[in-house]
Order: C-alpha cells, then structure tokens, then sequence
C-alpha cells in the first residue's frame, strides 16, 4: 500500500487544521493551564462532536462514520501541531477502539450512542505500575455473597477524574481471564488521587474497594479480554505515535523561523554551520517518522498480522525522534527556550509524558526483538 493519504483523509487533515488554527491555539493551553489546570474546554468539545470526530471509528452498523484510522491519525497529528487538550486520546482513540472489538452488542449499542453525541466520557483504567505493562497483578474480579466485586488500584488513567465511565481491566479470580469491565465512575468504592504531570495535564491513581459489578457490564467473553486489551493498546500506541509526529513536526517548524530570525555576531545564527547539520538530521529523522506512523496506521484498517510489530516500530521511533527533536528545539531557542515566556517548552514537557505512555522506547524496541525471535 503506499504510503499516501487520499483525497478524503487530506480534506479531513486540512479541515482539522483550519478547525484548530482558529479555536485551539497555542495560548489555550497556557490559559486552560493557568486556570486552574483545565481539563479541557467543553465548548471546544462540542465542536469537535460536531465535527464528527467521536464517529469516525465507529461502524456504520451504529451509525458511526467508519472513516477509519488513518483519518483518525490526521486529526491527531493537527491536535499534536496545537497541544489540544481534549479527551480524544481516552475517549475516541481507546475506548472506542475497545469497545469495537468486543462481542457485547448492548453495551456497544449503548455507549456508541453516547460517546458520538459527546453525552458520557470514557477512558481505560489499565496501569498498575510505575511502568507500563500489559499484564495485570492487582486488580482481581470475585464472588462476594453472590455478587461480583471489583478490588484493584490503577495508575496514570487518561482523563480519569472527568471520565463518566470507565473501562476496567481485571483478572478474574475463579476463571484465570482477563476481564474487561464497564464500571461507572460514580459507583461507590471508588476514590481519586489526582496528580497533575509535566504536560499540565491531569492523571488519575484511582482505587476500587469492593466495587459492585454487573454481569452485564462486561466487555469481554469466552476468554477474549487480552486479546482485546492487546490490540486495543496497539491502536493507542499507534494513535499516541500520530499525536507526536505533530509535536515533532510543530517544534521543528518554530525552531527553523527562530534561527531565520535572531541574530548572533551580525548574522543569522540560521547560518551556522553546525546548527544547519543539527537541522538537517532532525529533518531526515522527521521524515522516517512520518512513513512509520502512515504505514502503522494502514495496518490498523487493514487488520495486517503485523500490527503488533508496526505498532511498537511506530512507538519506539517515535519517543527517540521526539526526545531528539524537542532538545534540540529548547538549546536552539537558547536561554529564552527555558522560560515560560515561551512556547516551545510546552512541546518539550507533553512529548516527555507521551514518550512513556502505553511504552516508552525501551519497552517497544524489547517488544520488537521479542517479536523477531531475538
């Protein structure tokens, strides 16, 4: 397949930048964090419903857009360019991506509905340790006179403190599988401790003490909730990936108008030899990024085998290239770089936190060898 986007997928990349150009600039996210650390802005919400952003990876068989990934992916990657705060990330990229992929037809039915109309909020609650990990030791689903009951903390949950549901995974205690569970985030038993990490942004460690469940209320069946869980978080390593290339992308844009613009010894420090083959690597690194995260995207929509593969390929580049990128665009900017004043250090602190999130490099590159039998 070549690594092209076609005319529809670049309409919805131009609209999208058009779309955040004018209603999600850099400043708001200066002004959502000084407020108060923000969530996000619901009227900024609204807009993106209206947008169809919620439907565009939701089956036509719910009444969703079915524009696939790659689509998805633009959005991203514009939303990455502008640092916009939204719950797309949690709500739209995984949950949806879950629920997608489970055999529930109620529940899909049910939170398709509401997630499209912008109504409830969903997020996954997976992370158990300092690190990622697939695998799951704490949380444990059991029969307490005769009722199941959830027991279990989570880490570093996207979006958990203003999320109407969330989506749970668990071991079972009697069964030995992974459950996927739809808990509300209101029921009782559950307790927060919010963190606000380097991004400005806010993460939930969150508890559950004996959470009543419903039967009904589960995501998976027959066994299948690792499964489900494995290439749902290959679809947000991927989509996580596409937010970056546009931080990346932003950053080295900004840095290249600065060093065509301040002066040093009466010329343009653009001019520097040394700064030109700084410039030149990013470019060529920027690049790779742009064919790994396409060709991991297609994979997506095409359900190829090698998903797992491209998806951590996508992840690994991309947290080594951002890290690459934003470094050199913070010493380049030189002292003003490391002020608040200005807006390249905002790339520098969100690409910190996504570097880590769902994997950092060093987790992918381990995965990718695993993969290759080494």
């Amino acid at each position: 397949m070549a690594l092209v986007i076609n005319e529809e997928q670049q309409m919805l990349k131009s609209s999208t930048k058009e779309f955040l150009d004018l209603k999600s600039p850099l400043s708001l996210v200066r002004e959502m964090r000084d407020n108060n650390y923000n969530q996000f802005s619901s009227e900024l919400w609204t807009e993106m419903v209206e947008m169809g952003w919620t439907a565009l990876t939701i089956p036509e068989k719910y009444n969703g857009l079915n524009f696939g990934y790659v689509g998805l992916g633009q959005v991203l990657e514009e939303m990455g360019r502008k640092l916009t705060v939204s719950p797309i990330i949690s709500t739209v990229l995984t949950s949806t991506s879950l629920i997608s992929l489970s055999k529930n037809e109620v529940l899909k039915n049910m939170l398709f509905q509401e997630i499209m109309n912008g109504n409830k909020l969903c997020t996954l609650a997976h992370e158990e340790g300092s690190h990622h990990s697939p695998n799951i030791e704490i949380s444990i689903v059991s029969k307490k006179d005769d009722v199941l009951v959830l027991n279990g903390k989570k880490r570093f949950v996207i979006d958990g403190s203003i999320s109407d549901y969330f989506i749970v995974s668990a071991n079972h205690e009697s069964e030995k599988n992974v459950d996927l569970i739809l808990v509300d985030s209101k029921s009782e038993g559950i307790s927060f401790n919010n963190k606000v990490h380097m991004d400005s942004r806010i993460y939930s460690d969150i508890s559950f003490d004996n959470v009543k469940i419903e039967k009904d209320n589960f995501l998976s069946s027959n066994g299948d909730g690792f499964e489900i869980l494995e290439k749902t978080l290959d679809i947000a390593r991927i989509g996580l990936a596409a937010e970056m290339l546009g931080n990346v992308q932003q950053a080295f844009e900004m840095t290249m108008q600065y060093l065509k613009e301040r002066e040093q010894f009466g010329v343009k420090i653009g001019s520097f030899q040394s700064l030109q083959h700084r410039s030149a690597l990013m470019f060529g690194e920027i690049e790779l990024c742009k064919s790994i995260v396409l060709k991991a995207l297609q994979a997506i929509d095409s359900d190829d085998e090698k998903l797992p593969e491209l998806a951590s390929l996508a992840k690994a580049k991309l947290g080594q290239v951002s890290k690459l990128v934003t470094n050199e665009a913070v010493q380049m900017h030189g002292g003003i770089g490391v002020t608040d004043d200005a807006d390249i250090g905002f790339f520098l602190k969100r690409t910190r936190v996504t570097q880590r999130t769902f994997g950092d490099s060093n987790f992918h590159l381990d995965r990718v060898a695993k993969i290759n039998k080494y």
